[in-house]
Order: structure tokens, then sequence, then C-alpha cells
């Protein structure tokens, strides 16, 4: 359905209920006097986002939190931007002045986790499946001039997954796991070969997926099934070092963790929409470390931005699809469906 708000076209897709989209055209947004309008280039479609148009239950900023675009306008407080620079979505520097920062906690900043999470009190009031987005200056990274708009539109996935390879602490050589070959698996295995992992062996049910890792360089892709016996051939029966969840199916939480040798690290990217039931007994017993990452800090995408650049990581290998603000639906049911081949669909709001 289109809600008509203004004669002046700025347009916007949002959820309003489960599998009920809305489409509103409203008067041309200005900017907070701390904040920028950005005209948006490319939105990513995310696993979270399908979740959203499924149940709705997103906050209004999070759905299409993964875009880029152009700044036509800037408040009269912004001097990290200009007008005519293009920028993707992001999350400001430490505040220095929140729970976290004053505890010394700089890297898990209050406000910095909140906007990642699209819940501060100036969070937009709808994300990037639009033609403009108005938000806090402090959330338009800018972005390198060697990176494609589409390059640009995949940071954020890059990000995330970067941030979590960090978090794990690789030491060269690990044997490394990765369970879940989507986009968010394929970045992390691509980080985790950039960080240093040794032998690196990726899982994967879907036929298409398995052929996507293996284009990206990867040899060791295996079934889910074949796994286990590839895994205790390449570390004598030991298990890997590192295993990166990215599937975030809520039954494989117990399953993962019994891949991972006595001390080593068992790394969760994917989401489980449900609880899940662990053995805590065989976690403490056999000493496993297990660490849980969610978003991103600032710093992560400077780092990430130029491992793009370099040509470290591929993205662009993982844009398999791009569409208008009109096809987001049907797109939506398709991804829903798990049947879809599609890796990374981007919004194009200008087609």
């Amino acid at each position: 359905m289109t809600r008509m708000t203004s004669a002046v076209e700025s347009k916007f897709v949002h959820m309003i209920a489960p599998e009920v989209a809305e489409t509103v055209v409203e008067a041309e947004p200005g900017p907070a006097p701390d904040g920028v309008v950005v005209d948006i280039g490319f939105c990513g479609i995310c696993a979270t986002d399908t979740h959203g148009y499924a149940s709705a239950a997103l906050p209004p900023a999070v759905f299409g939190h993964e875009w880029m675009g152009t700044v036509s306008a800037v408040g009269a407080d912004v001097t990290t931007v200009e007008v005519g620079q293009r920028v993707v979505a992001g999350v400001g520097p430490a505040c220095g002045i929140c729970a976290q920062c004053r505890a010394g906690h700089a890297s898990n900043c209050d406000l910095a986790f909140a906007e990642a999470n699209g819940i501060t009190d100036d969070a937009p009031t709808h994300g990037g499946f639009a033609t403009k987005l108005k938000v806090s200056a402090r959330r338009a990274i800018p972005v390198l001039d060697e990176l494609s708009d589409e390059e640009a539109a995949l940071m954020e996935p890059a990000t995330v997954t970067f941030h979590a390879v960090r978090r794990a602490q690789l030491r060269f050589g690990s044997t490394v796991v990765v369970q879940g070959a989507g986009p968010i698996g394929l970045l992390t295995a691509q980080h985790a070969r950039t960080g240093g992992a040794g032998r690196l062996i990726i899982s994967e049910p879907s036929a298409p997926r398995r052929a996507a890792a293996t284009a990206l360089g990867f040899t060791d892709v295996v079934e889910p099934a074949d796994l286990p016996g590839m895994l205790a051939d390449a570390t004598n029966g030991l298990g890997a070092d590192v295993l990166f969840e990215c599937t975030g199916v809520a039954a494989l939480l117990q399953p993962s963790a019994e891949l991972v040798r006595r001390g080593g690290t068992l790394a969760l990217l994917g989401y489980p929409g449900t609880d899940s039931s662990v053995s805590y007994g065989d976690w403490q017993s056999r000493e496993l470390t297990v660490i849980g990452s969610l978003a991103y800090s600032h710093e992560d995408f400077a780092a990430t931005m130029r491992l793009i650049a370099d040509g470290r990581i591929d993205v662009k290998s993982l844009h398999t699809g791009t569409i208008g603000l009109g096809e987001l639906v049907a797109m939506f049911r398709e991804l829903d469906s798990g049947t879809s081949e599609h890796a990374k669909v981007l919004v194009d709001p200008r087609r």
C-alpha cells in the first residue's frame, strides 16, 4: 500500500504488520543541526530485514540498515562530512561520557551500541529502503574513493564480520571452521583468511553457496555431514581452534561447540530466533572460550574499508541482484522462502 503525506516525493518503505509493507511519500526531510540528509544509492537486504518482514518487530531504523549514498544536506553544526560526499551507514566514535566509556571500556560505548541497534533518541524514523534518509552525522562514514557504490553498499556486513573475527583473536596458523556460506559466512571466512588462519574449512548445505565459497578460493568446502570427518583428519582428532557459527540455527549451537578442541573458541555471529539447549558442563569441562559478536565499533569501518579497497576482501562477488523499491516485498517473499539462490540483493531506490 502507498500513503501520501506530501506532493514532494521523498519515498520510503517500512513494515506496518507482519508481511505488510507500506510505501510513504513525504516532504523532503531537512537535517538536524548535528545531522545530515543522505540520498540513498543502494541499500542491502540482510537476514535481519527478512526477519523484520516476517515479524514487523524491528526498530524502524534497522529495517534497511545496510545503506550507502551521497550527502545532500548538512546541519549547521556538522564538520565531519560535506554535501556531495559519499557515505555509508555506521556508528560514531566512542562518546566518552556513557557508563562504559567512563569505566574505561570505550570499545563497548553505550551510544555506539545503541546507534548500531537503531535505538538512540535521534534514530531515523525509517531505514535505507528509501530515496532519502535523515540521520545523525555520527552515523555517516565517508567512503574511500577507491570503492564503487556497490562495494560501499556491502560495507556494513563486511564490517560486522571483521568485528567478529577481530574479537576471536585468531592466532596465525589456526584451524578455523566457518559454519554457513551465506554472505556473513563468506565474509567471515575471508576475514579469517586475511587474519592468518591456516587450515580453513567451510560447511554449507547449499550447493550454490558452496560453489560461491569455492569461487572465492576456498578449497575445503563441504556439506555439513562431511565436516566432522574432514576436521578430524585435519587436526588428528583435536577439533577446530576457532569455529565461527554463522547460520543462527539454534539447534546447531551445541553440535558446533563439540567441533571445537578443548581450550578452543566458539565465535557466535548467526543470531538465533529461539532459545538454544547446550551442555554447560561440556563447555566448562573443556574450557571453551565462547565469544558473542553483534554489530561493530567505529574503528572497525576504517580497517574494513581499507581491506576492500586493497582487494584483500572481495564483496563484489556477493552481489547477485539489484531491485527497485517496488520489488522489495516480492524479494522478501523469495528470500523468506529459503529457496532463493541470491547471496546479497541491493535495493536501488532510483529504479
